[in-house]
């Protein structure tokens, strides 16, 4: 079993309703993010490769595109922008592109901050 990551980073600004420190967090505000996108499996026997690392590339960078210097907010599917939205979003734009996709963690690292997520449930799980 092998496992493969690529990390990107982009800033964004957004908005978002919370119970504590309510306030600042209502106003626009910016972070600075990192994402991390994991796959996992068993090289192409003619290959030797998980994933061309050229595609691998290709589809982060649309990913980070669609985030980057964005309004987090004017997103339509993400939802409120939390960590936990931002990474199940990127999971669903790389999940068709990224075979062996096993992981997609965001990370404030000003903050210290991580969320990882490892895709949709499976019932009995």
């Amino acid at each position: 079993m092998h496992e493969l990551r690529k990390q990107f980073r982009f800033e964004a600004a957004h908005t978002l309703r919370r119970t504590i420190d309510a306030e600042p967090s209502r106003r626009i505000h910016g972070h600075s993010y990192r994402a991390e996108v994991v796959l996992r499996g068993e090289p192409d026997a003619r290959s030797g490769m998980l994933i061309d690392l050229g595609y691998f590339a290709r589809s982060i960078s649309e990913v980070r595109e669609a985030l980057d210097h964005q309004f987090l907010d004017e997103i339509a599917d993400l939802g409120p922008a939390t960590l936990e939205n931002l990474a199940s979003w990127i999971w669903g734009r790389l999940e068709g592109d990224c075979p062996g996709l096993a992981r997609v963690s965001v990370y404030r690292d000003s903050e210290g901050d991580t969320c990882s997520y490892f895709g949709p449930s499976r019932p009995g799980e």
